[in-house]
C-alpha cells in the first residue's frame, strides 16, 4: 500500500449524526474501488456490507466468511478512503466476548461504526424466510451492546443496535421492548429494519419512539421514499445497503453476455468505463508521482 493511498476520516459517523441539518445517506460497499465509487459520487458515509461481501465471494449472507475474513477486507477500505466507514458486523460473531474482542479490532482498523443485529448466531440474511425464532433474547443482544460500548477506546466510535423484530413479524411492540433495552445499554442509535414495501412499520415506531437517540433505516424494499422524506419521519441514517453490488452485478453479465453474443467487445465498448478513469480510481497517478519523487532523490 503506497503511503499517500492511507486515508483519515474527515468526519465521524457521530458528528454526521448530530447534525440535524440533513440526513445521512450511508452507501454499501464491498471493496476499496466501489467505496472510492460512492465516495466520489458524494456520499458523506459508507456501509460495508456482509451482504455484499459474502456475494462477492459467492457465498450466501449466513456468516460463512469469518471475522478476520471481513476484517481484512474492512482495513483495506478504510486505507483507500477518507469517508467514515460503518461496518455490518451481522450478530457480532458469537457472544459479548466476542463483540468486545471485535469492536477492538474493527476500531483499530479504522471504522467509525459498527452495527450489531439481534440475529442468532450463525445469522442470515433478513431477506431469506425465516421465523421469530431465530431472534436472540432482548438482554441477550443487550449485553452485547453494553459489550461494544465497554471495548471501544475513541469516544467519538458509534454504536448502532439493530432489531430484526419486524422482520420476524413480531410487532411494533416489541420492536420497542428491544429497541428500548439495547438504548439502556448504551447504544448510540437504533435501527429499525423492515421489508414491507411501504413505510408502515418504520413510520408506526418513529411515532412511538421517544428517546433521544437517532433512527436509522435501510429503503431496500421501500425505495419510492426519499431521504428528506424518510427524515421527516424520524429517521437520521439511510443506508442504501446492497444497490452497489446489484448494480455492478448486472452490469457485468449484461457486458459479458453481449461480448460472448458478438465474439468481440465493440458494441459495449461505449458503455463501460474507459481504462484511463480506471486508472484515475485506483491511484496510478499517485504511483507515478511517488516514483518520480524516489528517482529524484536517488540522484541526490
Amino acid at each position: 500500500m503506497l503511503p499517500s493511498y492511507v486515508k483519515s476520516p474527515t468526519k465521524s459517523i457521530r458528528s454526521l449524526m448530530l447534525d440535524h441539518s440533513s440526513p445521512v445517506e450511508v452507501m454499501g460497499c464491498h471493496s476499496p474501488l466501489s467505496a472510492r465509487l460512492a465516495e466520489a459520487a458524494g456520499f458523506p458515509a459508507l456501509w460495508l456490507s456482509s451482504l455484499e461481501l459474502s456475494s462477492v465471494n459467492a457465498l450466501p449472507d449466513a456468516n460463512f466468511l469469518s471475522m478476520a475474513e471481513n476484517l481484512e477486507m474492512i482495513h483495506k477500505v478504510c486505507q483507500a478512503v477518507s469517508t467514515p466507514v460503518v461496518v455490518d458486523c451481522d450478530s457480532g460473531y458469537g457472544n459479548e466476548v466476542n463483540v468486545y474482542r471485535m469492536t477492538q479490532l474493527y476500531e483499530k482498523a479504522g471504522v467509525s461504526a459498527i452495527s450489531i443485529e439481534d440475529n442468532v448466531f450463525p445469522k442470515k440474511c433478513a431477506f431469506y424466510e425465516a421465523g421469530a425464532e431465530e431472534l436472540v433474547s432482548a438482554e441477550e443482544h443487550a449485553r452485547k451492546i453494553k459489550a461494544a460500548c465497554m471495548a471501544r477506546q475513541g469516544k467519538d466510535f458509534f454504536i448502532i443496535a439493530r432489531t430484526e423484530a419486524f422482520i420476524r413479524n413480531l410487532g411494533l411492540e416489541e420492536a420497542l421492548n428491544r429497541a428500548h433495552a439495547y438504548a439502556d445499554a448504551g447504544a448510540d442509535a437504533i435501527f429499525v429494519h423492515s421489508k414491507k414495501d411501504t413505510d408502515e412499520e418504520i413510520a408506526a415506531f418513529s411515532k412511538e419512539w421517544n428517546r433521544d437517540i437517532p433512527l436509522v433505516c435501510s429503503p431496500t424494499t421501500y425505495y419510492q421514499y426519499t431521504s428528506q422524506e424518510l427524515l421527516d419521519r424520524g429517521y437520521k441514517m439511510m443506508i442504501y445497503a446492497n444497490q452497489g453490488l446489484r448494480a455492478s452485478a448486472k452490469a457485468m453479465l449484461e457486458v459479458f453476455s453481449t461480448i460472448k453474443e458478438h465474439g468481440c467487445t465493440k458494441e459495449v465498448e461505449q458503455s463501460i468505463a474507459p481504462l484511463k478513469q480506471v486508472f484515475q480510481w485506483t491511484g496510478v497517478m499517485e504511483m507515478k508521482n511517488l516514483t518520480s519523487s524516489l528517482n529524484q532523490q536517488d540522484d541526490i
